[in-house]
């Protein structure tokens, strides 16, 4: 079992990116970052083998020991994300369009 520097306890894991087979990951509790790890793909389970896959993870001695893929919290985080990009590339009118 892969061990990572994390108390027991339970966290909100989230894909960064898979590229050549490598999930980078970030573990998160109570909204703050707490760790990132690099990990095969193949240890995820299959459904949330994608970017911004969010799961809650149970770790104890050290090692994920249950991923729990959460497809509704993935789509709202996606949401959210992509309501900050959309207010934020909207620029405001200029003189010439008020």
């Amino acid at each position: 079992m892969r061990m990572i520097d994390l108390d027991d306890g339970t966290y909100t894991a989230v894909v960064d990116s898979i590229e050549d087979g490598l999930a980078t990951i970030f573990y998160e509790q109570d909204g703050e970052d707490v760790a990132s790890d690099v990990r095969e793909a193949s240890d995820l389970p299959e459904d949330g083998r994608h970017a911004d896959a969010l799961f809650t993870v149970i770790v104890r001695d050290e090692a994920v020991v249950d991923w729990s893929y959460e497809p509704a919290k993935t789509e709202d985080r996606q949401e959210a994300a992509q309501n900050r990009f959309d207010r934020l590339s909207s620029r405001p009118p200029s003189d010439d369009e008020t």
